[in-house]
């Protein structure tokens, strides 16, 4: 794992609203811009540790055990929802 991996994760701003549905599913609104995002199963689970406080191994883990994939796979993935999310201004840093 890269040293990336065991860092502080960011943190969802308080202008963010998280609602999960019973399919696994959910959806963020961010209540300044009024703009709704769909999350996946995924994204939802990611979004969860991040309002957890988890850090950014804590994730990894979890979903490198939940999805069965590589670590290398679960690092790129969480990356990239992280970049999606930083560029919505949904998540600042730690």
């Amino acid at each position: 794992m890269n040293t990336n991996a065991t860092s502080a994760a960011p943190k969802p701003h308080e202008h963010v609203v998280c609602t999960s549905f019973d399919s696994g599913e959910g959806v963020l609104v961010d209540l300044n811009t009024k703009k709704y995002f769909q999350l996946n199963e995924t994204a939802l689970l990611v979004w969860e540790s991040l309002e957890r406080g988890q850090s950014r191994g804590q994730i990894v883990s979890k979903l490198m055990e939940l999805y069965d994939v590589a670590p290398e796979h679960a690092e790129a993935s969480l990356e990239r929802l992280l970049k999606n999310l930083r560029s919505y201004k949904l998540v600042r840093e730690g």
